[in-house]
């Protein structure tokens, strides 16, 4: 999963969650930051940022925002767009029969579903980029809408898929994903309930680099009931 036309900056301050300011070669620039969450431990005023150029000349922001040097000195992709980029590149590289991204289930679009000597999957996929201590957490911001889809999986699971929550670690260091419970105790919740439904969590591991992110290795956690 790569980027073109990376440039540097320094991030300033995020008045929204869509618009950041960032000084970019002397110049302040107002970009689009590529992640809804808080990333309040990330966007700090001075942390050096990384930033594709808009293909477009005529959008209103000219940048976007996609990666950040934490204060620990470690790079994180904060692209929310990166991790489907990302697995999606990953399966198509595997033995699967097939895979379709965006797929219709319940009341919801699951990202993948693949199928494999005929065992049909079906997958979530989540980016991480709240870390503590060497140890990701999700979500980093409420979510109800990853609840919704823990519960979609959870359906899936008694049906008879093979569900799978696939959580991409934007950051290297870092081998597993918790449930953040203090920011969502509703989404943690949904998680132990699908653990125990049978839905695995997988867990990607990532190179991280200002102009690109490459998934290196996966670790998987079988559900509670196996």
């Amino acid at each position: 999963m790569k980027y073109d036309n990376i440039t540097e900056g320094i991030f300033l301050e995020r008045p929204n969650r869509f618009i950041a300011r960032v000084m970019i070669g002397g110049t302040e620039e107002k970009v689009h930051v590529k992640n809804t969450g808080r990333c309040r431990e990330l966007l700090k005023p001075g942390a050096k940022v990384f930033l594709e150029k808009a293909a477009n000349p005529d959008r209103k922001t000219k940048y976007d925002l996609v990666a950040v040097v934490k204060d620990t000195g470690v790079l994180f992709n904060i692209d929310s767009q990166a991790p489907n980029a990302a697995v999606k590149e990953w399966l198509e590289g595997r033995d699967f029969d097939r895979v379709r991204p965006e797929v219709p289930y319940g009341d919801s679009r699951m990202d993948f579903y693949m199928e494999k000597d005929g065992e049909r999957f079906l997958m979530e996929v989540k980016g991480c980029t709240l870390e503590f201590d060497g140890v990701g957490y999700f979500p980093d911001a409420p979510t109800e809408r990853g609840a919704k889809h823990l519960r979609e999986l959870t359906r899936a699971a008694a049906e008879g898929y093979r569900a799978v929550l696939a959580y991409v670690i934007q950051m290297e260091g870092v081998e597993e994903v918790l449930p953040h419970t203090e920011t969502d105790p509703d989404y943690a919740e949904a998680y132990g309930e699908a653990e125990a439904a049978g839905v695995e969590t997988w867990f990607f591991t990532c190179r991280v680099e200002p102009a690109k992110m490459i998934i290196t290795g996966r670790n998987v956690k079988k559900p509670s009931r196996d």
